[in-house]
């Protein structure tokens, strides 16, 4: 059976690990002013388009994700030919509309298919299952690495389906903002009150840099360190720490809102890369996608894995 992932771009994973495994993108288009960019998770393009445009005007981005009937004509037009079942891996509903475009679309895409495989020759059944990955970023990015996982190993779409399923209930995206009022403005513009005015101009006052923890689609601050590079150190070292106590999948993702060269050189990096190798954990890099990386500020960091037990320490 020939399975197929599609992810919305606002899952991070790498460039290679998308052209390698043939994963399909749901764009998320950004508009800043005049200046339009389709995100295909290009990352030339989205560095380009973040020097140009996202440091002066990314307070005033428009962000759209795929349309109903956008979804609908991408399956129709690829994916329904290309494949026998397809897993679309999608940000928290609680987070994006991407979710609900694509679940919405999936029942006329069930309805609409026979016809377009028919006339390629195919009378098999298609299915596709949308999972809610109940997190962001490069949390996402650790569900769509077992879905590649599991399909290479050979198993089947019920038991593939389980998995991520029961896995996205122990995603954890750990988040480190560098702009608190900055991203007040943006999480404002989307209807969200959850950072203060007060406590946005406190933190940046005192240069505080709060830990936003995701897990089962609830974003909530769960430390506050003085400091973008110690925040960044205790991120890595809780990463550290979990991975030494044992993931649920043998990756940690890793994106940044800008060059991984600058994430590279933060305090702690090192000792997380080394823990990793030490326990055989792989670990995938990438830089934020432009719809993440607008809504969330230059140099935001983000750590996603999947893990039982406490959110942060």
């Amino acid at each position: 059976m020939r399975i197929g992932i599609v992810v919305d771009s606002a899952c991070d994973v790498p460039p290679d690990f998308i052209e390698r495994e043939r994963i399909t993108i749901l764009p998320v288009t950004v508009q800043i002013g005049q200046a339009v960019l389709a995100d295909m998770r290009n990352e030339e393009a989205t560095l380009n388009f973040l020097h140009d445009h996202v440091a002066k005007h990314g307070i005033d981005a428009e962000t759209t994700p795929f349309t109903v009937q956008q979804v609908h004509d991408l399956f129709l037009g690829e994916l329904v030919l290309d494949y026998d079942y397809v897993f679309c891996i999608t940000t928290t509903r609680t987070r994006s509309g991407i979710h609900d475009n694509a679940l919405q679309a999936s029942y006329s895409i069930l309805n609409d298919y026979k016809p377009v495989r028919q006339a390629a020759g195919n009378n098999t059944p298609f299915s596709l299952r949308v999972i809610d990955s109940q997190n962001v970023f490069a949390a996402v990015g650790v569900l769509a690495i077992e879905a590649a996982r599991l399909r290479a190993a050979g198993e089947p779409p019920p038991k593939i389906r389980a998995r991520l399923e029961q896995l996205a209930l122990s995603l954890h995206g750990c988040m480190v903002p560098p702009d608190l009022n900055y991203l007040r403005a943006r999480i404002r513009k989307r209807g969200d009150r959850s950072v203060s005015l007060l406590s946005a101009a406190l933190g940046t006052a005192l240069d505080i840099k709060p830990v936003l923890h995701c897990n089962r689609g609830e974003t909530e601050p769960v430390a506050k360190i003085k400091g973008y590079e110690h925040a960044a150190e205790r991120l890595f070292g809780f990463a550290a720490q979990k991975v030494r106590a044992g993931l649920l999948t043998p990756t940690l993702c890793l994106s940044y809102g800008g060059e991984l060269e600058r994430m590279r050189a933060l305090p702690g990096y090192a000792a997380l890369r080394a823990t990793c190798a030490e326990h055989g954990v792989e670990v995938y890099e990438s830089i934020m996608g432009l719809s993440g990386l607008v809504n969330v500020g230059i140099g935001a960091l983000v750590v996603g894995f999947a893990a039982d037990g406490p959110k942060f320490a």
